[in-house]
């Protein structure tokens, strides 16, 4: 049986606001590194710098609507992505 590709993505969080409803943090998987601002309130992400960030952005996105209440500032995480850098 053919396994699916994977890649796991370590996360860190630098900054959570609640009244900003922001979350600041940082993302890397497979070489590549990426900072991040997730906007809880308005359910958007951003992703700098560009190189790279279209493997990774649909992963995060899923993973920040799952545990975005459970992660806190100083917190690193990991998750995976299917699919190999």
């Amino acid at each position: 049986m053919n396994r699916l590709p994977v890649t796991t993505a370590h996360l860190r969080i630098f900054r959570q606001s609640f009244s900003d409803q922001l979350l600041n943090g940082e993302v890397s998987a497979a070489g590549f590194n990426w900072e991040f601002t997730w906007s809880f309130g308005r359910g958007e992400l951003t992703i700098e710098p560009s190189l790279g960030r279209a493997l990774i952005q649909d992963a995060l996105m899923r993973f920040l609507l799952k545990a975005d209440y459970e992660l806190e500032p100083g917190g690193d995480y990991m998750f995976t992505v299917r699919a190999r850098f």
